[in-house]
């Protein structure tokens, strides 16, 4: 399975970069019985933080493409933790929080972004439940973070 993933991320063109440092008192990640709890990751571009909001400085487009990002560093920190992605057997829920204005209505669009590439990465073992919310504000001003859960 590995190598399916290896290949897969290689298809996407995507790299997976040296997982990031919690910015706060906690861990990237927490194993649980068969469950690995990934923390809050923010969406971030050049190595800083993706700031803006949705609907005001962002659009829909802009967003989706933070919620990818978000999910190649969601990936990165599963590798790091389990030290093999063969190891997931399926992602089983992400939470997303778009830092958008009161009148976007479009943050499960924006959270597509990291379920598609997901999908693309994991396959069938990708597809998860979900939530996805509109917050005043999100740490750094970023512009989405998202968090998840998959069983190993």
């Amino acid at each position: 399975m590995s190598t399916n993933i290896s290949e897969r991320l290689k298809a996407l063109g995507v790299d997976l970069p040296p997982p990031g440092p919690p910015a706060a008192a906690y861990v990237m990640a927490a194993t649980s019985g068969n469950m690995v709890f990934l923390s809050g990751h923010i969406a971030k571009k050049d190595g800083k933080p993706w700031v803006g909001k949705l609907g005001k400085d962002m659009n829909t487009d802009t967003g989706k493409a933070a919620a990818r990002a978000i999910a190649i560093d969601l990936i990165a920190t599963l590798q790091c933790h389990l030290g093999s992605l063969d190891k997931v057997k399926r992602i089983v829920k992400v939470m997303g929080l778009v830092n958008s204005t009161s009148e976007f209505t479009d943050q499960h669009l924006v959270i597509n972004g990291c379920s598609e590439l997901l999908f693309e990465v994991f396959g069938d073992a990708g597809k998860h439940a979900r939530s996805a919310f509109g917050v005043a504000q999100i740490p750094l001003g970023a512009c989405v973070e998202i968090e998840l859960i998959a069983e190993i």
